[in-house]
């Protein structure tokens, strides 16, 4: 018997050892975070809107993380082949993701998309949120958003909008909206939202939804007037300017943001250590002042928060793209 008791507790000691071997091999890899150079990897050309953002996160995050971050272009299919990189990374938190809202449209809206939009990435935090603007040049005969949807109902497919390509959120945007309210609209893609919003002013379509970056100044100028919000409340800004969902379309609401992830699977110790770092970063008064000068809404969220919006607004757009036909090959 006491032969017995000796190797039951032989046998109970080498699985206890063996037990804290492996848990300090997990931990081993969140101690000492960050101990090298992190990449940041985005999906578009190098000074565009989620470029930028990236850069002024990078740079304060690199500050109290006490490692250099990198920020590196990968532009290409609306982000997705920046995303497909990360999301084939390993999940040691040192290649991380900064992304747009378009990364659910595109994932359900193209044929071909090469990771899972929700479940191959961990959600770090959103960073900056803005809406779109619902906008016609000053002098044009829609002074409201209902005058607008009503002539579009009276003419179906005639009333043209611009938009930054086929599948860009600002193509679905409007989608969206004449799928909830019954109407159709003409669309006319553009190569870009720049020259999109130039074809509002040369009458070549009659409005647009733009985002509060690139519009924001010009409404104020007086080049454009902005008939409604896509938010569910009203911008600051532009507290005059309705929201669509108090005008035309309970219930509408489209919300654009740009946020940080990383591949799935990440420690949650560097998960949370990565969502006090965002937070602490939007919380710096410059990075603030930069983000707001974008026309965005600093404002960081959980990991679960973040998660859920992407899953959320995933599930909008392949139902839109299931009713209203519309895909990208």
């Amino acid at each position: 018997m006491v032969g017995k008791s000796r190797a039951a507790l032989v046998a109970a000691v080498v699985v206890l050892s063996m037990g804290c071997v492996l848990s300090a091999q997990a931990q081993a890899p969140t101690q000492g975070y960050p101990n090298r150079l992190i990449r940041i990897l985005q999906g578009f050309p190098p000074g565009g809107n989620v470029d930028i953002i990236a850069r002024i996160l990078g740079a304060e995050m690199e500050k109290t993380l006490g490692q250099s971050i990198v920020v590196e272009a990968k532009p290409g299919l609306a982000g997705a082949l920046a995303a497909e990189t990360v999301a084939r990374s390993d999940p040691d938190g040192y290649t991380l993701l900064v992304l747009p809202s378009a990364h659910p449209a595109y994932g359900a809206l193209a044929k071909n998309v090469k990771f899972k939009v929700v479940d191959d990435f961990t959600w770090i935090s959103v960073a900056s949120f803005y809406p779109f603007m619902i906008a016609v040049k000053a002098d044009s005969r829609f002074k409201t958003i209902k005058q607008l949807l009503d002539e579009a109902k009276a003419r179906p497919g005639e009333l043209k909008y611009g938009s930054a390509g086929v599948g860009s959120i600002l193509h679905t945007t409007v989608e969206l909206l004449g799928n909830q309210t019954k109407t159709k609209f003409l669309h006319v893609p553009y190569r870009g939202e720049a020259p999109a919003i130039t074809g509002v002013l040369t009458g070549d379509v009659d409005f647009i939804a733009a985002t509060t970056g690139p519009i924001s100044s010009r409404i104020k100028s007086g080049e454009f007037r902005a008939l409604a919000v896509t938010g569910k409340t009203r911008w600051p800004d532009f507290p005059d300017v309705p929201t669509v969902d108090e005008t035309v379309a309970p219930g509408f609401e489209v919300i654009s943001w740009t946020g940080v992830a990383g591949p799935a699977n990440m420690p949650k110790p560097i998960v949370d250590r990565l969502n006090g770092e965002v937070r602490k970063a939007l919380a710096v008064p410059d990075v603030k002042q930069k983000l707001q000068a974008m026309g965005g809404d600093p404002r960081g969220t959980t990991p679960d928060e973040m998660k859920d919006l992407v899953s959320r607004q995933y599930e909008t757009w392949k139902k839109l793209a299931a009713e209203a036909n519309i895909s990208i090959n």
